[in-house]
């Protein structure tokens, strides 16, 4: 049994890793879901955003399911998502695309995978204030993280 770091986010996101938990428990899946609160609510309750435990819950699962998050705009603190990329080299976004036998759709027999680079560009959070009504975002691109994201992508259509 694979235990997996569940983290189940705020808004909807509570709402959608319980029908993926459910789902998995239907399939009898073997986890364990090991449940670490951070977002929001868990700042109201107790003034930490991410709190240890998670990143401790992740290195020694080395999985998770998250939920979404609450990422304020303009004010508030920096997005979650960002957050635990950075902290834990997450760079590789990955979206398999494939058709599903049975369903009628304009497309058939796709099977596409899309890797997009999830460290760098905007998400390095480079900003600063020009005037009361305009920010610039600085677009950071290395050619280290371009190699390894080619790599990755590379790899991965090798398999």
């Amino acid at each position: 049994m694979k235990t997996v770091t569940l983290i189940p986010g705020d808004g909807i996101g509570p709402e959608i890793t319980a029908s993926v938990v459910s789902i998995f428990q239907a399939a009898n899946i073997p986890v364990k879901w090991e449940t670490i609160e951070c977002g929001i609510h868990t700042f109201q309750d107790t003034g930490v955003l991410i709190p240890d435990s998670l990143s401790t819950s992740l290195n020694a699962n080395q999985v998770a399911l998250k939920g979404p998050t609450t990422t304020p705009v303009g004010t508030g603190h920096r997005s979650i998502n960002v957050t635990l990329r950075q902290e834990h080299k997450l760079y590789a976004n990955v979206r398999p695309i494939r058709s599903i036998l049975g369903v009628d759709c304009i497309a058939k027999d796709v099977d596409l995978i899309i890797v997009r680079e999830n460290s760098e560009d905007l998400y390095k959070g480079v900003e600063y204030k020009v005037s009361e009504e305009t920010a610039h975002g600085i677009k950071v691109i290395t050619k280290s993280a371009s190699e390894r994201i080619g790599r990755h992508a590379f790899e991965l259509a090798k398999r």
